[in-house]
């Protein structure tokens, strides 16, 4: 095997400041992010999800490329989406912790409380989102201000999809940022849909980068199916934010092939739309983009491909069997001394 692929590793040229080891991790995450979904199906067919899935087929690239341009050793921090596990993942989330929130598992990062992705590490650089549609924008105006107002050269960076761009969080969060000039990149996603929503129908410009001038902020709008392309357009506008230039709002054109959740059967989506996407699945793309320049051996895929799922493996062996949280820890973290007995409530419950 080192025969067949030395001769490729010396004449590959490989793209920007990325190495071949980095061009494997992209494809590494993206894989990862959505076999881990697709164990997710299965077991919420099995009814061992807990509450609705969401999916990011499709959306990977987006997700990946965008969180891998920022810089953990800085201490970068994001605000994820639903459809943005592959970023959490890539900034240090687990699988085994994911799939323990959707199975509401009392090991849980939120022990039991909270579900899917709604949970945060500060310390591996992710905060946990809320489901209100815009209001993680001026949260991350926020924490980019302490950024500024202590003199840190860290970079925040929002997700937002294009229905969250028509709310009221929204305009008053980027307002803020950029008047104050913050370190923050607002990554917006056009998918196409605000749950059934088509774009058309939620604003009148033609593009979503349109709209950064009337903050007076650079709009720039890129593939979002393109995980380099993704990858070197938040590169330069975390370098910009770092240096002081503010904040920068990317457009990543992209699209959401399957339904809002795992419960929508997408009926108000055209079939051919779906099929012309499908087409240009980000996934097979970058593999197409590895083997044809040279900077990775089918091999070197499979072997991505095998480890991934040895990991998916032990994580759902490891939580499958794991406990739910006992109903009388409800309380815990909640009052400041929950009562050690058991509630009124549990004891008419169980008798």
């Amino acid at each position: 095997m080192a025969s067949s692929t030395a001769p490729a590793q010396r004449a590959a040229t490989y793209p920007g400041d990325l190495s071949r080891e980095q061009l494997h991790e992209l494809y590494y995450w993206m894989r990862l992010t959505r076999s881990l979904e697709e164990r997710l199906v299965l077991l919420y067919r099995q009814t061992r999800v807990i509450g609705g899935l969401f999916r990011s087929l499709g959306q990977e690239a987006e997700a990946v490329g965008s969180a891998y341009a920022l810089d953990r050793g800085q201490g970068d921090i994001l605000s994820p989406l639903i459809r943005n596990l592959g970023s959490m993942l890539v900034q240090g989330a687990t699988p085994v912790e994911v799939l323990r929130q959707y199975m509401a598992k009392a090991s849980s990062p939120t022990h039991g409380r909270e579900l899917n992705i709604h949970f945060n590490d500060l310390t591996r650089g992710f905060v946990g989102q809320i489901s209100h549609l815009g209001d993680m924008v001026p949260v991350m105006a926020g924490i980019t201000l302490q950024f500024k107002m202590t003199g840190q050269k860290r970079v925040g960076l929002v997700y937002v999809g294009d229905g969250a761009m028509s709310t009221g969080a929204f305009h008053e969060g980027l307002s803020f940022a950029a008047v104050q000039r913050l370190p923050l990149v607002v990554i917006c996603e056009n998918n196409g849909y605000a749950y059934s929503t088509p774009l058309r129908l939620q604003t009148a410009v033609a593009d979503l980068k349109d709209r950064a001038p009337a903050y007076g902020v650079p709009g720039l709008r890129t593939d979002g199916n393109d995980v380099l392309g993704v990858y070197q357009i938040t590169k330069e506008a975390v370098e910009r934010a770092r240096s002081g230039g503010g904040v920068t709002l990317i457009e990543v054109v992209t699209y959401r092939r399957k339904g809002h959740a795992e419960h929508d059967n997408q009926s108000y989506v055209p079939a051919e739309e779906l099929a012309e996407w499908e087409k240009r699945d980000p996934i097979d793309r970058y593999v197409r983009q590895l083997k044809e320049n040279g900077w990775a051996s089918a091999d070197e895929l499979a072997a991505v491909d095998t480890r991934v799922q040895e990991e998916l493996d032990r994580a759902v062996a490891l939580c499958e069997a794991e406990a739910l949280p006992e109903p009388e820890s409800a309380l815990d973290a909640v009052l400041a001394d929950p009562p050690r007995t058991e509630p009124e409530w549990f004891r008419r419950l169980h008798g």
